[in-house]
């Protein structure tokens, strides 16, 4: 056997010969064909007593290319990572100067794969490099907002005397004549819900300002939902196509009037935000909540961090050269359409994600990033809880963070997300030591402005 690789004249690309002669794959070819002989069931003979011949003639070429591939392959990813060529992609079967296999005829053969060459990415961060890094101001009407929103996840309703805006309303609704008397085989509703708080006509909504139980409004639905179909009907409990036939008035005398109420500063609300007991004061829960938030923003900070020493690589990196041809096969291949014109449309947005993935790596070596499974562990448990958090399910039990953690990890995707991400965590706290940080504070609408610009 023979292997040899020869870099084109591109210097993106090169040429690999491998060499086969029948020495190479012999053995294990035979012994496929004995196993073969052993489990092959042909009318007229006996299990294990095919002659060899007979098997050789009805099997042999598949069991001979499938051995000579499995050898193949294995001698090609031998040999790249023993000589530690860095590729992007995988081998490509050459297109132009491949001869034609024959396994009937042929006891030697020649094989020829294109390799898309990944370039020397020269990226190394250190102090003449400045970066900005923006510290998110937590004002206190953030972390107000922010309390607001646990106590309206954590309130109830409650009976109120008198409607205010936002208020709840049950109670009978009637569809009214032209005379403003009961209609004659009209509508009547009970148990109605009304919010007019939703109502989009103000001076419908207005009618409804200060009415206590017992009292009657009358309000046309139609002028209410400025029309619309979907509300009107919802709230009338009839189909769109018979709105027509109800476009006038309605009286709604009130049963219930029911106000919403934020959870109150107890203990019920600081164990439902924090760990039980960790919290007991109105005070202490209003700094825990503003040190929550200001741990959300800083890894909304490293993120922007992030991004900023990408976009100095890049432009201390310039303009790197790839074998478009042999990367648009590539993903050609793993494109799930098998679209050229696809291909071609995101080229230029792919090669930019592959040039920060290559200069994401010098970093990583520069820096000497680790990543072990215990980071792997730890960083799916936080993946999960932020996930939860997203749900208002803050105090999740660990057995729950474990399980979910677990199983992000057994799957393939996710689990690759897992470790981009915790290698741009540990990557992302590397650099904040090696560059030179310029520092500044940033209300939060300033630093959403900022990264919307760079989406």
């Amino acid at each position: 056997m023979n292997i040899s690789l020869q870099n084109n004249d591109d210097n993106v690309s090169a040429l690999l010969t491998v060499k086969l002669e029948k020495a190479d794959y012999e053995a294990q070819y035979e012994k496929a064909l004995k196993k073969y002989r052993q489990q092959a069931r042909i009318p007229g003979f006996r299990p294990g007593m095919v002659p060899m011949g007979m098997i050789k003639k009805m099997f042999g070429k598949g069991l001979k290319a499938e051995e000579v591939n499995k050898v193949l392959g294995e001698k090609v990813y031998g040999y790249i990572k023993d000589n530690k060529v860095a590729i992007l992609g995988e081998p490509l079967p050459n297109e132009d100067k491949q001869q034609p296999i024959d396994f009937d005829t042929q006891d030697d053969f020649e094989f020829l794969f294109d390799l898309a060459l990944a370039p020397e990415v020269k990226a190394e961060a250190g102090k003449d490099d400045t970066i900005p890094y923006y510290h998110i101001e937590v004002s206190d009407e953030i972390a107000n907002s922010q309390i607001d929103m646990y106590r309206q996840r954590g309130g109830s309703y409650e009976s109120a005397e008198s409607y205010e805006d936002k208020d709840m309303l049950k109670g009978t609704l009637v569809e009214l004549a032209e005379d403003g008397t009961p209609k004659e085989g009209g509508l009547l509703l009970e148990n109605t819900l009304l919010m007019p708080s939703y109502m989009k006509n103000d001076e419908q909504k207005a009618l409804f300002a200060g009415k206590k139980k017992d009292e009657k409004v009358v309000f046309c639905p139609a002028k209410a939902y400025n029309n619309s179909e979907t509300e009107i009907a919802a709230l009338l409990k009839i189909e769109k196509t018979q709105i027509a036939d109800h476009s006038g008035d309605f009286s709604f005398e009130i049963k219930e009037i029911s106000r919403y109420k934020l959870a109150d500063f107890n203990q019920d609300l600081y164990d439902s935000v924090f760990e039980k007991g960790t919290v007991t004061t109105e005070a202490d829960f209003r700094a825990k909540v503003k040190e929550l938030v200001a741990g959300q923003y800083a890894q909304d900070s490293d993120y922007k961090f992030l991004l900023d020493v990408r976009s100095a690589m890049e432009k201390k990196v310039g303009k790197l050269a790839f074998a478009d041809n042999l990367l648009k096969r590539i993903m050609l291949i793993n494109s799930k359409d098998k679209d050229e014109k696809t291909v071609d449309e995101h080229y230029d947005k792919n090669i930019q994600e592959l040039t920060w993935h290559l200069i994401k790596e010098a970093l990583v070596k520069q820096t000497e990033v680790k990543v072990g499974d215990e980071d792997l562990k730890s960083t799916a448990r936080d993946m999960v809880k932020m996930q939860f958090a997203q749900y208002g399910m803050l105090n999740a039990p660990d057995e729950i963070l474990d399980k979910y953690a677990g199983e992000m990890l057994q799957k393939q995707e996710s689990a690759e997300r897992v470790l981009n991400r915790a290698v741009e965590v540990k990557l992302t706290l590397a650099l904040k030591n090696i560059v030179t940080l310029d520092e500044k504070t940033v209300s939060v609408d300033d630093f959403n402005k900022m990264v919307q610009e760079e989406d």
